[in-house]
């Protein structure tokens, strides 16, 4: 008859090393690799202070000079004694030309996206990818150029097709000249800022769970109503923060909107009247010739288009904190 051997009790493993003792990390990675991303962030934060400070100085500078209201003064004339400028038709036209990107650029870029992600074959979505990533890289001179040399000619007919049949709303009223307008600027503003888009949501859709898109065909559900029940709830704060990247790229252009506007201190009725301004274009074209107070009038309109990001973004990120509660991948 045998006999079982005895059960002999080994020895217990000893405890991980902790990762940290509840002040900071314990080991000296940890504590090197905290104390970078610590230090990281008190740096940016210092530099977004001193750029405030430095653009609320020399603004106030500005300011205190000013003849003119500064938020409401339909004109510029900085380095004249008295000074007189106002920001009324930049902050104008660098609102509207922006809306107007955004528009026909985050639907388009949408598209593109789901199109990459859950329409094309393999063989077709990388190579169309390859090609989006190329855009982003494209200098703004580069669109500039082509359009003022392409897109301000082609333009023409649009325009008056928009007077026939859109001009009465006063709008789209077109007089005939160089379509060189805010809305063109518009249009060259969502061809920059649509690689943007369309790459961050591109990404964003294709971490939609599986698991919740084979279910819903399981179901019978088409593929629109997969992608509209299961992968556009997912991504929408990733389109979100796409889009929020995209309209600061068209915030902030300068060169391109430069070369095609024709740039005036009017605010025309129809985004079709050539002529206007954007705070980036105006600080390009006169910071060349500008003397002391004009540098610091074009520093007071550069605060304001700071002030103008910096609430853009934080406006994003209450959409995205009070759409925080979906989650793709507990829902």
């Amino acid at each position: 008859m045998a006999i079982a051997n005895p059960p002999t009790d080994s020895p217990p493993s000893p405890p991980p090393a902790p990762l940290s003792n509840g002040k900071g990390a314990t080991r000296p990675g940890d504590r090197i690799f905290l104390g970078l991303s610590r230090g990281s962030g008190i740096a940016l934060l210092v530099i977004m202070a001193a750029i405030a400070v430095f653009l609320t100085w020399r603004a106030a500078l500005a300011i205190s000079a000013d003849e003119a209201n500064f938020l409401t003064a339909f004109e510029w004339e900085a380095n004249a004694d008295p000074p007189k400028f106002g920001i009324a038709v930049l902050a104008y036209g660098t609102v509207v030309s922006s809306i107007i990107a955004m528009v026909i650029a985050v639907p388009v870029a949408v598209g593109i996206a789901l199109f990459i992600s859950h329409y094309a074959p393999r063989k077709l979505a990388a190579p169309l990818g390859y090609v989006i990533d190329l855009l982003a890289a494209v200098p703004s001179i580069v669109y500039g150029l082509w359009g003022i040399l392409f897109l301000v000619p082609q333009l023409t007919g649009l325009y008056e097709w928009l007077d026939d049949y859109f001009g009465w709303t006063g709008i789209f009223a077109y007089e005939g000249g160089a379509a060189r307008s805010l809305f063109t600027v518009g249009i060259l503003l969502a061809i920059m800022i649509l690689p943007i888009v369309t790459n961050v949501s591109r990404e964003v859709f294709q971490q939609a769970p599986k698991m919740h898109e084979e279910a819903a065909l399981a179901l019978g559900a088409t593929r629109w109503e997969v992608i509209r029940m299961s992968v556009l709830p997912f991504g929408r704060s990733g389109v979100i923060s796409a889009s929020m990247l995209g309209l600061g790229r068209a915030l902030g252009e300068t060169m391109a909107v430069a070369t095609v506007l024709s740039p005036n201190f009017l605010i025309g009725t129809s985004l079709l009247d050539p002529g206007g301004g954007t705070f980036a274009q105006n600080i390009a074209a006169g910071f060349k010739e500008a003397g002391s107070m004009g540098r610091d009038a074009l520093i007071a309109s550069g605060l304001v288009l700071f002030v103008i990001t910096l609430l853009v973004n934080g406006a994003a990120r209450l959409i995205i904190a009070r759409r925080k509660e979906y989650s793709g991948a507990n829902a």
